[in-house]
């Protein structure tokens, strides 16, 4: 693939001599030219670095022969040969040149076995230039594939989260929040889409069976980044009576293929787990588990595995009722959005290996991956009916940052690029720590810091911006899309960068410092296991696990005095755990959705805030007693489309704060005419 493959951009006939370049590279030196351990690395190699010379596997290779290979591989399309008959013409030359003296040219000459190799490498790029000229004159002749036909079924302002055909593949259920007001359960229909309420007020559409019965969750709610929860309900897609509850706390399901059984995710001790059917547990993961869809024969479920919480990225993977898994795709940056296709023999996704804007691609059962659609901005798959329309949601998605430093009479926007998530504020109030994770960020994030005064960011180096030290002369960062994970200490001024020896541990997007700056409390998870709080000091030496597994850190969260951090649980409710280990402490006054932000500088009080809430209620709780007294409700002068606000981080002193949120714009479309297998 070409870098401007790699980066959705246009790609031509100079794409193909790309791509010809690297079999001729592999071809003479048995490597291949970009290499990495995984995809995400392969796309850096292809982006950023230049293969190796050739010399270095092959001594008898041409200068001439060398030359052509590294015109072909050129960054930049427009310093590459400009069509295919160009390369054929520069190697024909190549094989028939010839010096004064009728010396034999040097790729050709020497000993037997190169004297074979290098004439009949050369008739055989030759012949593939050749071919490779030939088939885009056809195509240009033949033409092209008719490109899909893109049906708008909504236009109001707002997200949608989720949509599905019912049985009579006319008819679509949806959920969506529009024009600032709870999501919805709305029905439309593909010959005439004008939108009418079905009656489910803070609901999602989770799957519908060929019966015509509905899941959907009631009270579905933000429970962190890119995931939700929700009681799970059963209801008939015709209305008129209520919805029998099934499970609380469901994250995802989908109806198995008779009906009656269905797939399901939740949460138990600290871990994902994948039911199919429900209560037999096939897949479990420290990370997340998203958009499972059960086989039309039901002996199969696909799902999207996120490796990182909070992090979007991850594989398709697929998993037996034995609990045999394969992974067959990825890795990708973001994806989000699965479906079967109607034959049963491939899975289309919605995702992208580089940035955050999603496009259609599908995958065989035997891991065949293939490029189907793709536009600006973003798609997610919502479902494929049967005669192969797709239902997808175009989404215009923003994460932006808000906030008031010293002096401010009012909010200012403090975000950078797409995907501006805070991590950090300054006790001051005058510094922002914020990372940049989306389409503007690069294949391996970015961390920044700004002054809260509106002034340029500064890029401090690759990853996730995790924690400011008390000082302000460090923060932690990991590197979650790098060759191997790690979690780095970047000086915010003068000095070198840090490696902490964190060993095989995944590191997660949830760090802090201990108050007098020695070390810092992380969550990670050790292979095979669930999560976990880690403390590791910064003068040397090995992380050492804290909690048990199934206990999180939550934000800012070491207490004043340095003798305890907030975690919340496996059974998700908020804990003090003491630094020094022991028994944890469940905080008075504080519900199992909420979230504390921070300390009061006396230590005294815990800013805590629910993030299904929009506006943001943030309340002042006295640890001691469990009284709460409201400091502020927060919320963007335009909620249209807003999903989620978190973080809110203010200063001790609660003068000055910043908070984050998430923006979803949506529209829903059918999409016609994508090529699928037969």
């Amino acid at each position: 693939m070409s870098p401007e493959q790699v980066r959705g951009k246009t790609a031509d006939k100079r794409s193909d001599i790309f791509s010809f370049g690297t079999i001729l590279y592999e071809m003479l030196s048995g490597q291949r030219a970009f290499r990495g351990d995984t995809a995400a690395d392969t796309i850096t190699s292809i982006l950023t670095k230049e293969p190796p010379d050739l010399s270095q596997t092959n001594k008898e290779i041409s200068p001439g022969l060398d030359r052509i290979v590294r015109h072909c591989l050129e960054k930049n399309p427009e310093e590459r040969f400009e069509s295919a008959r160009d390369v054929a013409f520069d190697l024909e030359n190549l094989s028939t040149v010839s010096t004064p003296t009728g010396a034999v040219p040097a790729a050709v000459a020497a000993p037997r076995r190169s004297r074979w190799i290098g004439p009949a490498l050369i008739a055989a790029a030759i012949a593939l230039a050749a071919g490779l000229a030939a088939g885009y004159r056809y195509g240009k002749k033949a033409g092209f594939v008719p490109p899909p036909t893109y049906q708008q079924l909504t236009f109001r302002r707002g997200e949608l989260y989720s949509a599905r055909f019912a049985p009579d593949g006319q008819t679509v259920l949806y959920a969506a929040a529009w024009d600032g007001k709870p999501v919805e359960v709305f029905a439309t229909r593909t010959d005439r889409p004008e939108s009418r309420v079905f009656g489910l007020l803070g609901a999602d559409v989770a799957s519908i069976s060929k019966s015509g019965e509905m899941l959907v969750f009631l009270d579905r709610h933000i429970v962190e980044a890119f995931l939700r929860s929700g009681t799970l309900a059963q209801v008939s897609v015709s209305g008129g009576v209520a919805p029998r509850q099934i499970s609380t706390d469901v994250e995802w399901a989908d109806w198995a293929p008779d009906g009656t059984s269905f797939a399901l995710v939740r949460e138990v001790s600290g871990r994902k787990q994948l039911e199919y059917p429900a209560g037999k547990v096939l897949y479990q993961s420290s990370g997340w588990i998203s958009h499972p869809r059960v086989s039309p024969k039901g002996d199969v479920v696909a799902f999207l595995d996120h490796p990182i919480r909070r992090d979007d990225g991850g594989s398709v993977v697929i998993v037996d009722r034995s609990g045999k898994t394969k992974v067959l795709a990825g890795v990708f940056s973001s994806v989000q959005g699965l479906a079967w296709a109607p034959n049963g023999n491939e899975i289309w996704f919605t995702g992208t290996r580089v940035g955050g804007n999603r496009a259609i691609h599908s995958v065989s059962l035997i891991g065949s991956e293939n490029l189907l659609a793709r536009v600006t901005e973003s798609l997610t798959i919502q479902d494929i009916a049967a005669d192969g329309r797709v239902l997808v949601s175009h989404d215009v998605i923003r994460i932006g940052v808000l906030g008031r430093g010293p002096n401010d009479a009012k909010e200012r926007d403090l975000s950078w690029l797409d995907w501006s998530a805070a991590f950090d504020l300054s006790s001051d109030g005058k510094t922002l720590l914020f990372a940049e994770t989306g389409e503007g960020s690069g294949p391996a994030y970015s961390c920044f810091i700004r002054g809260t005064d509106g002034s340029p960011p500064v890029r401090l180096g690759d990853g996730v911006a995790t924690a400011l030290s008390p000082d302000g002369r460090w923060v932690t960062a990991n590197t979650p899309r790098a060759e191997k994970p790690a979690l780095w200490l970047y000086p915010t001024g003068a000095g070198e960068k840090k490696l902490l020896p964190t060993g095989n541990l995944q590191i997660e997007s949830s760090a802090d410092f201990l108050r007098d700056g020695t070390g810092i409390v992380f969550t990670a998870s050790e292979p095979g296991r669930g999560g976990r709080v880690f403390t590791m000091p910064l003068s040397g030496g090995q992380p050492k696990a804290l909690t048990p597994e199934g206990y999180r850190l939550v934000g800012r969260s070491v207490s004043p005095d340095n003798k305890s951090v907030v975690v919340i649980g496996p059974d998700r409710r908020r804990y003090f755990y003491a630094l020094r280990g022991g028994e944890p402490t469940p905080i008075t006054g504080v519900e199992a959705d909420e979230n504390p932000s921070g300390w009061s500088a006396d230590g005294r009080s815990l800013f805590v805030f629910r993030r299904r809430d929009i506006p943001a209620r943030v309340f002042r709780l006295d640890v001691a007693t469990g009284k709460r007294e409201l400091w502020k409700e927060l919320v963007p002068s335009d909620a249209s489309g807003i999903q989620d606000i978190s973080p809110v981080i203010p200063t001790p002193d609660g003068q000055e704060y910043v908070y984050g949120y998430s923006r979803n714009l949506s529209d829903m479309y059918v999409v016609d005419g994508l090529k699928r297998a037969e």
